[in-house]
């Protein structure tokens, strides 16, 4: 049995039903959790409270992931072409603080190559990227309702309007990284 380089990544770009969804897929993740960081409202926010726009929480994802698999780099990678992170407070149709394109990083190193590739994609939007690169204070789980929420609820009409059709896009482009 063989030991794993288990690494942990966190970032929020808008909905984190549709960047859960995602790295779900990828060979090397272990483990992904949507959540809650960023905020100053002190104890642990609720959904309800995020949504209300007053808790400066973003909705995130902490991923764990075996870096000997995958690397923090193409993480991060898939993650600025996953999302729009030219929208300040947007993604599609969901509006808010909360929704703020963001990479939480955990040191020094992540913090390095999270603005190495904001650098290297920028070339390729025409509107300036807005994605904030902060460090991570608090991560909290969302609630069990939020956790796997597309494969719990694929039918439903946010599902199918807004996270399939990302879906789709993303297994094209990334068909050699799938589990």
């Amino acid at each position: 049995m063989s030991s794993k380089n288990l690494q942990l990544a966190t970032v929020g770009g808008g909905c984190f039903w549709c960047t859960e969804a995602i790295f779900r897929e990828l060979k090397g993740i272990e483990r992904v959790v949507s959540g809650y960081s960023g905020g100053t409202a002190p104890g642990k926010p609720t959904y309800r409270e995020v949504c209300s726009g007053l808790t400066g929480h973003a909705e995130v994802v902490q991923i764990t992931f075996d870096a000997d698999v995958i690397s923090y780099e193409e993480i991060l990678l898939i993650f600025m072409t996953t999302h729009d992170p030219t929208t300040l407070n947007r993604q599609g149709a969901d509006r808010g603080t909360q929704y703020r394109s963001v990479i939480y990083y955990h040191d020094e190193t992540q913090k390095d190559i999270a603005e190495a590739v904001l650098k290297e994609v920028a070339k390729y939007f025409d509107d300036p990227i807005v994605t904030e690169i902060t460090a991570l204070d608090i991560f909290y789980d969302a609630e069990d309702y939020h956790q796997d929420y597309y494969r719990n609820n694929s039918q439903q009409g946010y599902c199918n309007a807004v996270i399939t059709p990302k879906l789709a896009k993303f297994r094209k482009l990334y068909a050699e990284k799938l589990k």
